[in-house]
């Protein structure tokens, strides 16, 4: 029976790639990406301003990180599926760590230092994957499920 539901799921399954500029004028393509892609999907739908939300500061985080000269590229790769959506963020830039201090207990130094984008994403997403990319940079993945 699983295997029925997972292979219908397969075929709902929507895959978009978009590479922009590193440039903080790019991120909106992004989210516009994201709008298109969510009315394939009514449960998208309805968490649409947190998805957007999220992917701008994963967006903002590879702009603001990688690249200090603001050349390079950000890419953006969303996979939607019956009962959710997955969206990665990658670069190929310097990359960054983000900070080991739980949000709720960083200083005000902490927080003013950055680190409160991938709080942020955290709260707003049912699953978050940051890594190093494997030709360097930085990979973050974040999913959101919906009710069905």
């Amino acid at each position: 029976m699983m295997d029925a539901a997972r292979a219908a799921a397969d075929r709902e399954r929507h895959v978009v790639r978009l590479t922009i500029p590193a440039k903080p004028e790019y991120i909106t393509l992004g989210r516009l990406a994201l709008t298109g892609l969510a009315r394939l999907n009514a449960g998208a739908e309805e968490s649409l301003g947190d998805l957007k939300l999220a992917l701008t500061e994963a967006c903002t985080n590879s702009v603001r990180h990688a690249y200090e000269d603001g050349v390079g590229q950000v890419e953006i790769v969303y996979e939607l599926r019956g009962d959710s959506i997955s969206v990665e963020v990658a670069d190929a830039g310097s990359g960054f760590t983000p900070p080991e201090t739980p949000i709720a207990q960083a200083s005000e130094e902490e927080l003013a230092e950055g680190g409160l984008g991938i709080a942020i994403i955290r709260a707003l997403t049912d699953e978050l994957t940051l890594q190093s990319g494997d030709r360097g940079g930085s990979r973050l993945r974040f999913v959101k499920r919906f009710p069905r």
